[in-house]
């Protein structure tokens, strides 16, 4: 039989404890303060008639990662209590047609109530789309140290149409890191509010397909790999790495640009020449593609009404970073833009958006690097079970769409 005084000792302890472990609060002293944020959903002028009850409405605590979601009322809006801090909204809205998303990148929660206003933009799925991005490299097993040098990306055909690669461009976007000094989003002091530019700010250089407009087809759900660098078998001396020889794939090699052998040695056997992705512009002085390997902003684009060779040779296209005497970007309309994916690196709470909500209202995280993980898109099961192919996600937001792989898809 058990002590008749232990049980209540143990009860006052365990009390005793989680009184001691709720006041202590090292990340903010104001963290007991509640505030009211009002979130208003503003359509696009055309889809007023929009806004209805049960949107959800993700809220990011930016410094200390709590996550909460909010649904709109009637009216559209959704009010939620939160404590002092920064926070993150991201919205995305989908109907049977037509996909809306929205984001606030900062609003600063301090001691008082406060209504936001989120600028709703259409978004437009893309027929061909990013499935996989592979840049946070692996263990250098059984030698010491990491492996960065084998960075990849995927895209796949998304539609029930043959898409053709032959004048696609891949490019990413300045800053390289989300943790980078951001000079294109601005906010409004008030709400925090994000203002993004009616571009996106392309740095270093710019790569395109080849072929003639029919070279390159990629079939209903067929994929396509690119290799950002080291179109070689990198599992050779790397086992943790991935095989990027293989026929069929792409890469982006240019040794005139590009001579670091590290990052851009020549491509193996079976790699032929027509998939070598040409380099329509290099606007930075680094001797290796600068394919951050901690979080990227990819996209790829099409020019309209102009070959992209024209275009960046027009006036006021290819600028000068503000406050850079270095760096340039071209500024490459968003309309342009087919998909785009925000990736955030896992160990640093100064991420920052850099991609507009039209393009990618949210953002996946890659939470360590070296490890061979991959930022992977989910697959529509619905939509695939119906086509008979291959469907992924597409509804422009990364938090929804993408996940983080424990290993590549091309690891064997």
């Amino acid at each position: 039989m058990r002590p008749s005084g232990i049980l209540p000792a143990i009860l006052l302890l365990a009390a005793a404890l989680l009184t001691g472990c709720a006041s202590i609060d090292t990340s903010d002293p104001y963290a007991g303060t509640m505030n009211s944020l009002t979130v208003n959903l503003e359509y696009p002028e055309d889809f007023r008639d929009f806004s209805r009850a049960g949107v959800k409405i993700d809220i990011e605590d930016i410094n200390r990662g709590n996550r909460y979601v909010a649904e709109t009322d009637d009216e559209g809006r959704a009010i939620i209590s939160l404590s002092n801090g920064a926070y993150r909204i991201t919205v995305s809205d989908r109907t049977d047609e037509h996909v809306f998303n929205g984001s606030s990148d900062k609003v600063n929660l301090v001691d008082r109530d406060m209504a936001v206003t989120v600028s709703l933009l259409e978004s437009k799925s893309g027929a061909i789309v990013i499935k996989e991005i592979y840049n946070g490299g692996c263990q250098a097993y059984p030698l010491e140290g990491t492996y960065q040098y084998d960075k990849y990306i995927i895209l796949h055909n998304n539609s029930t149409q043959v898409q053709y690669l032959d004048s696609l461009c891949l490019a990413t976007l300045d800053p390289y890191n989300s943790q980078g000094t951001n000079v294109w989003v601005t906010e409004d002091p008030e709400t925090g509010a994000s203002v993004y530019q009616d571009f996106v700010p392309v740095v270093q250089v710019i790569w395109q397909f080849g072929g003639d407009g029919t070279t390159f087809p990629l079939q209903p759900g067929e994929d396509a790999v690119v290799a950002c660098c080291g179109a070689i078998d990198h599992t050779v001396q790397y086992p943790l790495s991935v095989n990027l020889n293989r026929p069929g794939y792409f890469v982006c090699y240019n040794s005139v640009y590009f001579p670091n052998t590290s990052y851009h040695p020549a491509p193996g056997n079976n790699i032929t020449r027509d998939r070598y992705l040409n380099v329509v512009i290099k606007m930075g002085q680094a001797n290796a593609f600068t394919f951050s390997v901690f979080s990227p902003a990819t996209v790829i684009f099409r020019a309209r009404g102009t070959s992209i060779q024209d275009y960046v040779n027009m006036e006021d296209v290819v600028i000068q970073k503000p406050g850079s005497t270095v760096d340039r970007v071209a500024k490459i309309p968003v309309s342009w833009v087919i998909d785009g994916v925000e990736v955030f690196y896992g160990g640093s709470s100064d991420n920052k958006k850099r991609l507009c909500p039209a393009i990618d209202a949210g953002y996946v995280t890659l939470s360590e690097n070296y490890l061979g993980h991959t930022l992977y898109r989910n697959t529509d099961e619905e939509a695939s079970a119906a086509l008979g192919f291959e469907v992924l996600a597409d509804t422009n937001n990364s938090m929804n769409d993408f996940y983080e792989r424990s290993q590549q898809s091309l690891h064997e």
